[in-house]
């Protein structure tokens, strides 16, 4: 919920390490250091070597720095089954983790001595079309044939909890329990050890962390670093719920991005500002906008795609049964729930599924803690291509609070969303063709939605068991 007033202004240098400083010194021709090298000259031990299925579960291997040069070469195999939901059998080759040198960063306020790389999932020497790194750089491809390239921020929210002497979650810090602790001071002093951690870590990196909040519901914290190119926020996103959840553990607590863990209290979002660019400068702002929103026809066309496949996107942006109960609360303890229920677009009024809070960029408020950033992000460009292509008009922007009675309601379930994503063939076919991604995932998701219906909850118990 930050006021992302500086969201899309030029981002900081980052703090360069020893290794990328030698590679970029003044007058000297790039030396093209090697994974390991790099590792060498920063003090790193151990690699971090992650990719994330398609839930966004991080999967990762520990490598030694000694054998660094193996894992830049290819020799990094996982059996891709046991990893999660990522396409594969258990017959299947091996996924082979081929890191991106431009991700890989030291971490030493996890660990001393460690470091961690982003890799694109191979299998037989080819990308992996269901890794979801794969899968967004495409999108972005198709993004870049167009001469345009997508810059993303996005707005990590979570809950610190621990669970009490009965199993069950309650919220870190006991004394935060009332119902309006959006932006309670009180509330991140308290939790200054483990936000100032985080922010630090962020600094580190050369982020830019600009603001650490206390958020609308009791527990809620969010914490903000600068946009950047997609690809790179998208690993952003990756690492920093990797080292909150991480330096939450080191305290006693669990840092959680479930959407909804407290059915009385706002949820958590994922939500993303997308802006594009041609040739270094942004293509959204046009100060003759007779709408009033200051945007340019090919803003309009992007935010008239992203609405017209808004159904089929919600099963990448709020991908579990949990999303919709956050989606479909009438209220929480403040008062209010964040969480959009039509596909409309407006001024800066957070209520819309796409909020235009200046002219440089755009907000999607309908993605949840659950998203899969690679995918989400991936979805969302594919949609706005769509728009760009068709040069679709998504109409005036709605005033706040506002909806039309064409808007479309989103899916109240995840098995309503898994429906609307089979019916969006275009949504589907952006995951590729020649293997069926996009109906993989939907087959998933709707045996995610068919567990669940099959447990017996406490819920049916009170409601039914003396009921006839």
């Amino acid at each position: 919920m930050t006021i992302l007033a500086a969201v899309h202004d030029e981002p900081i240098a980052p703090v360069i390490s020893p290794a990328t400083a030698e590679n970029t010194a003044e007058n000297t021709a790039p030396a093209v250091l090697s994974l390991r090298e790099r590792a060498e000259v920063d003090g790193v031990r151990f690699i971090l070597a992650v990719f994330v299925d398609m839930n966004g579960k991080p999967c990762a291997k520990l490598v030694p720095t000694a054998a660094a040069d193996e894992l830049q070469d290819g020799a990094l195999g996982f059996a891709g089954f046991a990893a999660g939901l990522i396409g594969q059998r258990p017959q299947d080759s091996d996924l082979i983790a081929i890191p991106d040198l431009d991700s890989y960063i030291p971490i030493p306020f996890v660990r001393e001595g460690l470091a961690i790389v982003h890799c694109d999932p191979h299998v037989n020497g080819k990308p992996w079309p269901y890794a979801p790194r794969v899968i967004l750089k495409r999108s972005l491809a198709a993004l870049a044939e167009r001469g345009l390239t997508a810059k993303v921020g996005a707005e990590v929210e979570y809950f610190l909890v621990t669970k009490d002497e009965n199993g069950k979650i309650v919220t870190a810090d006991t004394r935060d329990d009332g119902a309006r602790t959006c932006y309670d001071a009180r509330g991140v002093t308290r939790m200054f050890d483990h936000l100032a951690a985080v922010s630090d870590a962020m600094n580190t990196l050369g982020w830019g962390n600009y603001a650490n909040d206390h958020e609308d519901a009791a527990g809620q914290f969010e914490q903000n670093f600068r946009y950047d190119d997609a690809l790179v926020t998208a690993d952003r996103v990756v690492t920093l719920r990797y080292l909150i959840s991480v330096l939450a553990e080191q305290r006693g607590m669990t840092a959680t991005f479930m959407p909804k863990p407290f059915a009385d209290r706002a949820g958590s979002g994922l939500h993303f500002h997308f802006s594009l660019w041609a040739d270094g400068e942004p293509v959204f702002p046009d100060e003759t906008d007779a709408r009033g929103l200051g945007l340019s026809d090919t803003a309009y066309s992007f935010i008239g795609g992203i609405l017209n496949h808004a159904s089929g996107l919600q099963a990448f942006l709020a991908p579990s049964v949990n999303s919709y109960k956050r989606r479909g609360a009438s209220t929480s303890a403040s008062g209010a729930t964040w969480s959009p229920k039509k596909a409309t677009f407006g001024g800066n009024d957070r209520t819309h599924f796409i909020r235009v809070p200046d002219n440089k960029r755009l907000e999607l408020r309908a993605g949840d803690g659950s998203a899969n950033p690679y995918l989400a992000i991936a979805a969302t460009v594919s949609a706005g291509i769509d728009g760009l292509e068709a040069r679709t008009d998504p109409g005036d922007p709605c005033g706040p609070g506002e909806s039309r009675a064409t808007s479309v309601t989103l899916p109240q379930t995840l098995l309503h969303a898994v429906e609307a994503l089979r019916r969006d063939r275009m949504l589907l076919d952006s995951f590729g063709t020649e293997h069926p991604v996009g109906e993989y995932f939907a087959n998933a998701k709707e045996e995610e939605f068919l567990s669940w219906h099959n447990t017996v909850t406490d819920w049916e118990i009170q409601t039914y068991l003396t009921a006839y």
